[in-house]
Formats: structure tokens, C-alpha cells, sequence
């Protein structure tokens, strides 16, 4: 690097005042840098809890970047803006006029392709905002038809909100919703330097008193005419003329309507989402429609990990000068961000390897140590999936443990990031051993939960004790080293911080854990220009409050926030390449599943787990110690063990090329958490759901606790359990419930086709399989594609003695299933069967009419069971 050039700083990019981009000596800090887009046509609206709302047309247009200038390399963060000294007070939008019906959003489309229907639900998933999508016209009508009466009535009688988006060319449709209103003033207009109005009560996440110089991006923007009793503006600009100058009248691009003419709040957009203001302003629009229902909360936390510390080529590593600036720019933060430090992750078996100014800089690190905070990486900076055992992974953290010690940097912080994300997920049990083991490591964080991309999808979950939190990138990576070798340009980054992914990221996320690495720190110190520039911009244009705290700590806000992450969802590493890369080589996963026998109990599963293992083609899971054939992994217990758990039972020796693997366990049918588990993990598996009179397999079921000694079924009658009210001991009320409700077959079966599509899923008669198993299993071979088709007319032979089919062994002899299986009960009570049968009656009707829609046919017991007969 010619004349080293580091501490040289560009001046500082400037935030507010009046003065204009041109005159300015660089481009002004709220500028904003329109992304290219396709142009394309779409419609979309959003109402709060409302089945009707309005939408509009939207185009969308390709234009051109605005250049920004730099004198020097090295760049400099952008300038605190002008309300830095005062503070404003952020709106409460919470108020009696609560809306009466759940907090969710409904997005109305015209087209499945909608631009910005799509741009409004990413919105919504990064915020976890519960939200609808309906198609116009299919679902709903098409709005010009609406009754305009109707939907007012319906505004005010749930207090619901609407937002709309409105461009040029629909004036009759908006008509049709804003009859007797002031409409559009203007339409296909280029604007620039927006502003908003802080007198708006919509504001409350945005902040005013700040200009966004420059173009705003498309040509076909809205205005709105507005009066003081009608309409409020939320937003202006200027219109910009053909020479690229503009009109000094602001124009209204944003309004809110209050209402006071038919009583029902409105806010108004003159464009879609491309513009990041207008991404603020809809996240505020449905906090105030919503009576702060939809309010996000304004706290946003904020990790900055700094990895591979002492990791790194020579002529890339960190000088003294760089690690003062490192500590400058800390400090810089701390005024801006409540307990900011950075998070230096260590490798320490690269300590001084670098030039004899580099390993100065190590120094430096080591000597200012307690300014920072400190988390273990890896001795070697090796990725953990690549060690077979633990103890090879224990010798290597107790290295990097060892040198901690020595050089007294703290080993408390109960929080550790693997090398490339390795182990992490997809989960590596010994790296998560040894961790426990010699760092009493609690937090992790990682980018590839469930997948690296969307980023917008990452969330956590909770391993052998450990927390892990989603990780974040800001677009700086090992490589990113210099400004004029940016990926994609100066303007990239400049464009990320100032209201583009960098500065969304913050937005949507109330905690972030943000991915860095040592070289970002020094050659053109891009990280403390991106951080302490997106830090500003954020106080520039927003009220959220910026803290920062110790991972141990960020964790356990993160799942206060999100208890329902817990849990993992386990999904294929084969199915994803990044994931098999960083997955264990002796790992294997073409063994699992693609067969799912789902049950329920007690209605002939076991029999039919025993045919499908005499085909050739099929070969069953290894037997678990405590279940025998069934391994109830995607219930709670097991399937908190972890993947390894489970495919130690499918080993890669299982089977061979032609055949495929099942399994079998009659709790997934009525599980509420399973089918979702079971598509993550295997999305293109058959089910196999089984079923037989839902009265009959009630009492089936109760005879089998109670003949293996249940306390409650032993004590209590078979009708006084299935009768039991709300009133009743809890423990009565669980052993009614888990009679009765597997039984409510359409309920569960429409549970798994929420996951899998109706072709996947096979509903098999459990009166046909027991009384022609023959017939039965020829059908599941066509539905499973089984080759060579088996004949099982020469498999199975009727048991006089048993009552059932058993497998034929050699002559005569036949191997009939245990004793427990086809036991003879006693008679139902006829009180208990009319119970039963009133009971399961509009479960059944259920049934029938899904079967009927799936086209599947309808069983004869459940024809009589909705007979009259």
C-alpha cells in the first residue's frame, strides 16, 4: 500500500442544514441511492385485521446512481446531524380506541407477482408482523365492486385502519374508496429531497427535522392535494424539472387522512417501498392505525464482533495506529451507543506472525485489552466440523484457553464464534461438547440458521444448553479491505448505510450481532466507517434507542423477545450445498426417510409396519432400546436430542441404492408441532396416515393403557373418562383428551397438508388393511412407486386364533405380531358408542368432505358411521 495512507480521512459527510447537493463540497448524508429495478406493474394494499382494503397501481423505474466524491482514500464517517443535541421524544401510539379483533395485517393483491406485495410481506416477516396475502379477485372481489358503505362500517366498527399506495392513472378506482374526497393533485412526477412533517402524529420510528437530498428513485410519484381539516401531510418534496433543478413549493407525498369525514383513518403512500423513508413511514403507519397494537419496540441492540483476531495475511493485519484508531472510534460509539465495546474473537496461534509493524499492533491489542471484550474463536482458526472426537477439539481450545490466561484476557465471556460458521448448524455434537467443557460457552451466533439467505428469515434456537443467536452481515468481509475495491462500488456500501440493507437491518432487528472481521480494522478501516457512519444516520432519521450489552445478555433479551425460537426446526443438510460443506464428512443423510408412517395409535400401524418390511424395496429404521421399531423423533423429547440422534438410526450402511428407508411412529399423527418438523427435515417424504372408526380406536386405545397399568384408566370406567367435563382432575381431563382428540381425523390430516401437498399424503382403510391386507398393500405399492410390485396374497395368511393376517414363514407356519396386538375387549357400553357417535359426528362429516375434495375414496366405516343407521 504506496504511502500507507492510514489515518488519512476524506472530510466528513454532512447531515441537515439547507444548503443544496451541489453546492456542497461532497454528497450530503441523508442522499438517497436509488437501487435498479425492472420495471414492472403490480398492485398491493395493506388493511389492519380487515378482509377489504384499497390498492393501487405501482410502476417502477430504473434509475441512475448518484455519484459520490471523496478526497481521499481512506473515508471518514458522516457528520452527527443536526438534532444530535436535542433529542426528540419518540410517539406513543397506544390508545383507548384499541382495535377489536387480532393485530394482523391483511395484504390485498391484484397478481401473486406483485412488486410490491412482495416488498410489503419481506417487510412484515423481517418485523415478525402476523400478516394475510389475498389475491383480488379470487379469494375477495375485486374492489371496484365494493360497497363503499360496507367497508366504512366495517373501518369503524373493528377500528381498522387502511394504508393505501397510490400512482397516477387510477383516479376511478381511488374514487371509488375516496368518493367526495380531494384526490391526486399530480402524478407521474420526479421528485427529490424529501422531508417530513414532524407535527405528524403518524410519526413515531421516523424522525424529522432532516432533508434526503437528492433524487428519490422512479418517475411516476403521486402528490396529494390536502387540506388542514381532511388530510395531513407525513411527507414532502420537491418537484425536479427536466434540467435536474427543482420547484422550492413542497409537495405532499405521504398523507394521512383523519377520518373526520367518514371515520375512517387512512395513510396514503405517492409511491411503493423502494424509497427506504417510505419503509419507516409504513412500519409507523401501521403502529398508528393500529392503536400501537403493531408497534415495534424502539430499543435496537448492537454487537460488533471482530473475528479472526491475529488471524490474517501479512500486509493486511493491524498496526498501533489502526488499534488506536480502533480505540477512538470505541469511544466515538460509546457517546452514541449505550455500553458499546467491540468483540474481538482470537486465534491465538497466529499471534505475531505478521511484520514486525503487525506483530507491534498484536501488541498494541494486548496492551489496551480491557477496553475491549473478548470471545474464543479457534487456536488455529480450523473449522470444528473437520475434528472426528472431542478430546481433538478440547486440546485445541485449551491452547487458545492456555494463551488467554497468559496474556490475561478474560475467559469468562461465556460466548464463542466457530471459524466459517462450522458446527454451529448444522450442528456438530462435539464442538458443542468441548465448548461446554473447557469455555462454559452458553452463546453462539451464526448466519446459517435456518439458511444464509434470506437474511431477513435468520432466527435462533437453543442446543445442549447453548444459545444461538441469529448473526448479522454489514457487507464487510475478509476481503474487504480497501474502499476503491469494494464489491460493487463506493456507492454499494454508501447506499447500504443510508437507508439501504446495512441501516434495515437495524431497523427490523431489536438485536444484532453483527459479522467483522480484523482486516475491515486496518488498511482503509472500512468497519469503523460503515459502524460509526450507519450509527448517525440512524440518529439522524430515527428515534430508536441504541444500547449494547455482553452476549450472555443479548441472549436472554433475544428469547424473552422470542421464546417461540427455542426449539429448533431441524433441517437437511443435503439440501443445501453451503450446509454440506460445512457439515461433518462422516455424516450421511441419503439414508433417511422417505417414508413417514404417521399413525394414529391403535389403529393397525404396527400391522402395517410389519408388510411394508417384508418388500424388498423398503427397509425400516434401526429399533430404538426404550421404543422397539418406533423412534418418535419428531416429538419433543428426541427430537431435542438433534439430528445425530436420529440418523444414528439410519446409518449409511442401511439398505442399499434401490431401496428406500421408513419409519413408523403413531404419535406424529396428532402431534401440533410434527408435521412442521417433519417437512423441515424431509420436505419430499410420502405419509402414510392410517385410520379406522375414531370410536372404535378411542376404546381400542383406552383397553391398551389400561392393560398396561395406567393409574387413571385403571381407576376411572371408559365412559366416565370420555364424559369427563372441564370440572373434572386434571388428570382425568388429560386422559379424556388424549382418548378423544386423535380421533379428529380431518383436524390433524388438514395440520399435515398445511406442510405437504395432497399428493404426498396416502389415507389408507385400517378395516380394509385388517380384513383384505392384500388389496390394501397393493394400492400403497402404486402411491409409494415400489418396484418389483410384491404380491401379498403369497405373503400373508388369515390366523384363525389371532383374528388377523400374519406373515407366512415357510409351509404353513405363519409369524403372527405379539401378544398384545389383536386382543379381544370386552363389549363398548351402548351409552358409551352414542356418546361417541354424537361426539365424532361433525369430525367425521370433516373427514368425508376432505377426503371427497382430496378425491381420495371415503372408507365404508366412516360411511356408516355418518349414516342415520
Amino acid at each position: 500500500m504506496a504511502g500507507d495512507g492510514r489515518g488519512a480521512r476524506a472530510p466528513l459527510l454532512e447531515c441537515g442544514g439547507h444548503a443544496q447537493p451541489h453546492k456542497a463540497p461532497a454528497a450530503r448524508c441523508c442522499l438517497w441511492l436509488a437501487s435498479h429495478i425492472n420495471v414492472r406493474k403490480c398492485v398491493a394494499g395493506v388493511m389492519l385485521l380487515s378482509v377489504l382494503t384499497i390498492f393501487f397501481y405501482t410502476y417502477y423505474v430504473t434509475v441512475p446512481l448518484t455519484s459520490l466524491v471523496w478526497r481521499d482514500r481512506v473515508p471518514r464517517p458522516l457528520s452527527q446531524c443536526s438534532l444530535l443535541a436535542s433529542d426528540q421524544h419518540a410517539r406513543d401510539h397506544t390508545s383507548d380506541a384499541r382495535l377489536r379483533i387480532d393485530a394482523k395485517v391483511l395484504v390485498i393483491v391484484e397478481s401473486a407477482y406483485s412488486r410490491l406485495g412482495r416488498d410489503i410481506a419481506e417487510l412484515l416477516v423481517a418485523n415478525r408482523i402476523r400478516y394475510k396475502v389475498e389475491v383480488a379477485g379470487k379469494s375477495l372481489p375485486v374492489l371496484t365492486t365494493l360497497d363503499k358503505e360496507l367497508l366504512d362500517k366495517y373501518c369503524r366498527e373493528y377500528s381498522v385502519g387502511v394504508v393505501g399506495f397510490a400512482t397516477p392513472g387510477e383516479e376511478t378506482l381511488v374514487g371509488a374508496q375516496l368518493k367526495g374526497f380531494p384526490l391526486f393533485m399530480h402524478t407521474n412526477l420526479r421528485l427529490k429531497d424529501a422531508t417530513l412533517n414532524s407535527a405528524s402524529p403518524v410519526l413515531r420510528l421516523s424522525r424529522a427535522g432532516e432533508t434526503a437530498w437528492g433524487a428519490l428513485p422512479g418517475e411516476h410519484w403521486t402528490v396529494f392535494r390536502a387540506n388542514s381539516t381532511t388530510y395531513e401531510p407525513v411527507a414532502w418534496a420537491m418537484r425536479q424539472n427536466e434540467y435536474g433543478s427543482s420547484d422550492r413549493v413542497p409537495l405532499a407525498t405521504v398523507i394521512q387522512d383523519h377520518g373526520r369525514l367518514d371515520g375512517v383513518q387512512r395513510v396514503l403512500f405517492g409511491s411503493g417501498l423502494q424509497f427506504w423513508l417510505h419503509r419507516l413511514l409504513f412500519l409507523d403507519a401501521l403502529s398508528y392505525l393500529s392503536h400501537g397494537q403493531l408497534s415495534l419496540s424502539l430499543d435496537r441492540w448492537i454487537l460488533v464482533d471482530i473475528d479472526d483476531i491475529f488471524v490474517g495475511e501479512r500486509g493486511t493485519r493491524l498496526h498501533e495506529e489502526d488499534v488506536s484508531a480502533l480505540l477512538a472510534s470505541q469511544a466515538a460509539l460509546q457517546r452514541l451507543v449505550s455500553g458499546f465495546r467491540f468483540n474481538l474473537g482470537f486465534s491465538a496461534k497466529y499471534y505475531h506472525h505478521g511484520t514486525p509493524l503487525e506483530n507491534r499492533g498484536d501488541d498494541a491489542l494486548l496492551r489496551h485489552r480491557e477496553h475491549f471484550t473478548w470471545f474464543c474463536h479457534m487456536w488455529n482458526h480450523q473449522q470444528p466440523h473437520l475434528y472426528s472426537n472431542v478430546s481433538q477439539l478440547e486440546a485445541e481450545m485449551m491452547l487458545n484457553k492456555q494463551f488467554a490466561i497468559e496474556h490475561g484476557i478474560p475467559t469468562n465471556s461465556c460466548y464463542s464464534v466457530s471459524p466459517h460458521h462450522s458446527g454451529v448448524y448444522p450442528v456438530h455434537e462435539p464442538l458443542y461438547e468441548a465448548w461446554r467443557k473447557v469455555w462454559d460457552v452458553r452463546v453462539t451466533s451464526t448466519e446459517e440458521y435456518p439458511h444464509l439467505r434470506p437474511a431477513r428469515l435468520r432466527r435462533g434456537f437453543r442446543h445442549r444448553g447453548v444459545m444461538v443467536l441469529p448473526r448479522q452481515t454489514c457487507g464487510l468481509f475478509t476481503h474487504t479491505l480497501l474502499l476503491e475495491r469494494y464489491p460493487g462500488g463506493r456507492q454499494r456500501l454508501d447506499r447500504s448505510i443510508q437507508g439501504g440493507e446495512l441501516f434495515q437491518t437495524v431497523i427490523n432487528n431489536p438485536i444484532n450481532i453483527f459479522m467483522t472481521h480484523m482486516s475491515n480494522y486496518g488498511n482503509d478501516r472500512l468497519a469503523l466507517y460503515t459502524f460509526e457512519s450507519v450509527v448517525k444516520f440512524l440518529r439522524c432519521w430515527t428515534n430508536v434507542r441504541l444500547a449494547s450489552a455482553p452476549p450472555l445478555a443479548l441472549a436472554n433479551k433475544y428469547f424473552q423477545l422470542r421464546p417461540d425460537e427455542l426449539n429448533p426446526l431441524w433441517g437437511n443438510p443435503c439440501d443445501d450445498p453451503r450446509h454440506r460443506r460445512i457439515w461433518s464428512k462422516s455424516k450421511w443423510c441419503e439414508t433417511l426417510p422417505r417414508v413417514l408412517v404417521i399413525g394414529p395409535q391403535k389403529t393397525g400401524s404396527t400391522a402395517l409396519y410389519t408388510f411394508l418390511s417384508m418388500h424388498p424395496a423398503l427397509v425400516a429404521n434401526l429399533p430404538s432400546p426404550t421404543t422397539y421399531e418406533e423412534l418418535q423423533f419428531f416429538n419433543n423429547n428426541n427430537y431435542l436430542k438433534g439430528l445425530d440422534w436420529y440418523l444414528n438410526f439410519f446409518p449409511a450402511s442401511l439398505g442399499n441404492s434401490t431401496q428406500m428407508s421408513f419409519e413408523k411412529s403413531a404419535t406424529y399423527f396428532d402431534g401440533e408441532l410434527v408435521p412442521r418438523r417433519a417437512h423441515a427435515l424431509l420436505p419430499t417424504a410420502k405419509i402414510i396416515a392410517i385410520l379406522i372408526s375414531p370410536s372404535k380406536r378411542a376404546y381400542s386405545w383406552y383397553q391398551h393403557i389400561r392393560s398396561h397399568g395406567d393409574p387413571v384408566a385403571k381407576n376411572y370406567t371408559f365412559h366416565t373418562i370420555i364424559t369427563a367435563n372441564d370440572s373434572a382432575p386434571k388428570m382425568l381431563k388429560d386422559l379424556r383428551n388424549r382418548c378423544l382428540n386423535p380421533g379428529k381425523y380431518s383436524h390433524h390430516l388438514e395440520r399435515w397438508l398445511a406442510e405437504y401437498s395432497a399428493h404426498q399424503l396416502h389415507v389408507l382403510d385400517g378395516s380394509l388393511l385388517r380384513a383384505e391386507p392384500a388389496a390394501a398393500m397393493n394400492a400403497l405399492q402404486k402411491f409409494l412407486k415400489l418396484t418389483p410390485h410384491v404380491d401379498y396374497n403369497k405373503l400373508l395368511k388369515y390366523d384363525p386364533k389371532k383374528g388377523f393376517f400374519c406373515q407366512v414363514t415357510s409351509g404353513e407356519k405363519t409369524k403372527c405380531l405379539g401378544k398384545s396386538k389383536g386382543r379381544i375387549y370386552p363389549p363398548m357400553e351402548e351409552r358409551s358408542a352414542k356418546f361417541l357417535k354424537r361426539y365424532y359426528t361433525p369430525h367425521n362429516a370433516a373427514l368425508s368432505k376432505l377426503l371427497v375434495r382430496l378425491g381420495r375414496p371415503v372408507p365404508q366405516w366412516l360411511k356408516d358411521e355418518l349414516s342415520n343407521g
